[in-house]
């Protein structure tokens, strides 16, 4: 048999072995040398199947006052399972509440893989939502358990003949008695004890929604559970929409199967109709639901909030018109449907509900509300029986966010940073408007936020900059003295140390007529004045979002910092017009001009920063954003040609028209009274003035921002004879980040078209 390739080096192995190992006898291993840490980052690092950079949280689930809190732990006992474990605020001292061994289904081998839970008042029974499916934007459809921690019996709700995954919004009765859900748009009432399921609404058309809301609700009102449980349990307000007569909105999907997919849902456009809403309170004695008789055109209004009003006969329910710039605050009788007006805020521009914060004091007597009535947003006490409302918070200081009420000490806690508007600190200050104070460490520039617990007594405190990633602490309040530290980051402080790090500052610039901009510039590390480096803009500009904040930004600050690394000085500038807590005056000033007075601001601030830093190359400016952020990059790229060489544009709504009612018309009025200002501030109709590189990318599955708008916007262009580069992400939402690699896909094709026209000096691709 003649010899193979294999056996000959079996025969040299066999021949060469014993003297190797003489050898190796006689020689001392060297011992390797440790590689040395990359102080370069690459694309792979933040964005690859493994991040580098990612950093650590400490997530509570607060429990009744005096049962402290719950978290999710790895189970030492169950394999691949979380038990729920107690925690003493005081002590740190834990307790397994429930073990994962006792959410093993009858049948399975496998405990429940909880996504989320809520426990009974006093802690006898726990639910848990599983096997999650998505709508829209989050996970809000799945399956339901109850355990009864008394008889350890664990059950599925929905009954015998459920679905998977079909059940919504899950809800204990006050009492613990009952779970209430959503079902294929209706509201059904389940009783622990017998298992009986009572059905409270019959959608009588596939265009009703019952106990949950339509897509613009959820989107721009922050809504998704849509029933509340009265305090005795026995009755349940919730909202009705009807979606008759919104136009369909239909997206492609031409990825499932071999033939397109038609993706149809009900999307209402600046000017046509929206949905019919109203709110009613079934009783689930008679079953039947009473009608809240609200003023006006349930079309032509929105009802923004509803809550029982601290009883089980009344609802305070918000109600905005159209133009949303007036909310009138109604008191609503639950069993006759009669409502009266108990206060109602005004703006010239719009009211904001985002920053909604409503509790009752003083035995139901009087209720928060947070307005801009007076230039500021502040917090209000307004009477049950409608009198004059009086300020908490105070003047001339814009609340950004109310967190919390301690009933007991009468005080109240709230966001604010005065001195800064790119900071946040937490503050209290008395019920009667007294005796304000700053509770977050002075020693702590930055951005500090409060998970508080419901007596007001301990919080989770996380503070964060824009060069350090989150540290929590355990605190009490309203001492804000540290109880223990629950989060360091130390292995992410660790890598960051070790990388060639840029240098982060924050400044103001004068645009002039006493207006000034907050702004953050990144320099490369080893920044040389005396050289020339190209300049790249990050834009949000619109109401919905501010981007100059001291606060770490994860994966984001991660691709500022290597790009820099490559050469490149990186901007972010706040226009007016965003929500930085500078007053209702700055916020306002963009009514009825968003994409119109922004771009001129960004524009008017970058020939500053080019008067005021010779070592930037005003041929070398780039300018990128998403959604309003991409909207705003195609306006400056078209509306101011010659300041921008490059721009890349995510997902933007080039036509406001083609964008959502509640959002849009609440910042620029109806398109029949602002036909000019829809125009103006819509980058589709300036295109023809396109004179620099441009890079669209947009999701064709996005069901926010449509790619209809980018086609649109395509079609102009060539229309004009423009080039430009473009990627659709098949299926893709908004977000762009569904699929294997699609978030290191995007973000690598985005940095090599900027260092390409950016040209910083020393780039390179091969290190992205």
């Amino acid at each position: 048999m003649k010899p193979t390739t294999r056996h000959l080096a079996a025969l040299l192995l066999s021949v060469t072995l014993p003297c190797l190992a003489a050898d190796a006898a006689k020689k001392t291993p060297r011992k390797k040398d440790k590689p040395k840490p990359d102080p370069r980052l690459t694309l792979e690092r933040i964005y690859g199947s493994k991040p580098e950079f990612s950093s650590k949280g400490y997530s509570v689930h607060w429990l009744e006052p005096g049962q402290g809190y719950a978290r999710l732990l790895k189970s030492a006992k169950t394999e691949k399972a979380r038990d729920i474990v107690q925690y003493n605020p005081a002590t740190g001292e834990t307790n397994i509440l429930v073990a994962a061994s006792c959410l093993v289904p009858e049948g399975s081998n496998n405990a429940l893989s909880i996504s989320s839970h809520t426990f009974t008042k006093d802690l006898s029974r726990l639910l848990v939502f599983t096997n999650t499916k998505r709508v829209w934007r989050a996970n809000t459809r799945g399956d339901y358990w109850v355990l009864d921690l008394k008889t350890r019996k664990l059950r599925q709700l929905g009954g015998k003949d459920a679905q998977p995954a079909t059940l919504m919004f899950a809800t204990f009765s006050p009492d613990g008695d009952k779970v209430a859900y959503v079902r294929e748009r209706n509201l059904h009432v389940e009783d622990l004890e017998s298992g009986a399921i009572q059905t409270l609404t019959s959608a009588k058309s596939p265009t009703e929604i019952n106990g949950t809301f339509d897509w613009v609700y959820e989107e721009e009102l922050g809504l998704r559970n849509g029933f509340r449980w009265s305090p005795d349990s026995r009755s349940i307000a919730y909202w009705q929409i009807d979606e008759a007569g919104v136009k369909d909105m239909r997206m492609m999907d031409n990825l499932t199967g071999f033939y397109p997919k038609v993706i149809t849902f009900k999307y209402p456009k600046t000017g046509e109709r929206n949905a019919n809403c109203r709110v009613g309170v079934a009783s689930l004695q008679s079953g039947e639901t009473t009608w809240m008789n609200l003023p006006g055109d349930p079309r032509e209004h929105y009802i923004a909030r509803m809550e029982w009003a601290a009883n089980s006969r009344q609802l305070l329910i918000q109600q905005l018109n159209r133009l949303q710039n007036t909310n009138q605050v109604l008191l609503a009788n639950a069993w006759t449907g009669d409502a009266e007006t108990v206060f109602t805020d005004r703006d010239d521009a719009w009211v904001d509900v985002r920053y909604d914060f409503t509790e009752w004091v003083n035995d139901g007597r009087q209720f928060t509300f947070v307005s801009e009535r007076d230039g500021w947003r502040r917090v209000w006490l307004v009477p049950r029986n409608g009198g004059a409302p009086k300020p908490i918070t105070p003047a001339g200081i814009d609340v950004a966010r109310a967190l919390a009420i301690d009933h007991a000490k009468g005080l109240l806690y709230y966001i604010a940073s005065p001195d800064n508007a790119t900071q946040r600190y937490l503050y209290s200050v008395g019920l009667d408007g007294k005796g304000a104070a700053r509770l977050s460490p002075a020693n702590r520039a930055g951005t500090h936020g409060y998970s508080i617990s419901p007596d007001a007594k301990w919080a989770v405190h996380t503070w964060s900059s824009s060069d350090e990633p989150p540290r929590l602490n355990f605190i009490n309040l309203p001492e804000h003295k540290v109880v223990r530290r629950l989060e360091r980051n130390r292995e992410l402080r660790k890598k960051l140390a070790k990388l060639d790090r840029p240098k982060t500052e924050f400044l103001r610039i004068d645009i002039g007529d006493g207006v000034e901009l907050d702004a953050w510039r990144i320099l490369p590390p080893g920044f040389d004045p005396a050289k020339k480096y190209p300049l790249l803009l990050y834009v949000y500009g619109e109401p919905a979002g501010q981007t100059v904040l001291d606060s770490w930004r994860g994966s984001g600050a991660m691709w500022n910092w290597m790009m820099a690394q490559r050469g490149c000085i990186l901007m972010s500038i706040d226009n007016r017009g965003t929500p930085a807590p500078r007053g209702n005056a700055w916020r306002k000033v963009v009514y009825r001009q968003v994409g119109i007075l922004a771009p001129k601001e960004q524009a008017a601030a970058l020939k500053q920063v080019l008067k005021d830093s010779p070592f930037i190359d005003s041929q070398r400016v780039g300018i990128w954003g998403w959604s309003g952020g991409g909207s705003m990059t195609l306006n400056a790229l078209f509306k101011f040609p010659d300041l921008y060489g490059a721009g890349v544009s995510i997902a933007p709504v080039p036509d406001q028209r083609l964008y959502d009612t509640i959002y849009q018309e609440r910042y620029m009025g109806l398109p029949s009274d602002n036909k000019e200002g829809y125009k103006d501030g819509s980058a589709i109709h300036y295109a023809r003035n396109l004179n620099s590189e441009l890079l669209l990318i947009h999701g064709t599955g996005d069901d926010n921002v449509h790619y209809q708008g980018m086609e649109k916007l395509i079609n102009e262009l060539i229309s004009h004879g423009k080039q430009f580069e473009m990627m659709a992400y098949p299926n893709r939402t908004h977000a762009i980040r569904e699929g294997k690699g699609t978030s290191l896909h995007l973000r690598r094709l985005m940095t090599d078209y900027l260092l390409k026209h950016l040209r910083p000096e020393g780039r390179s691709l091969n290190d992205r």
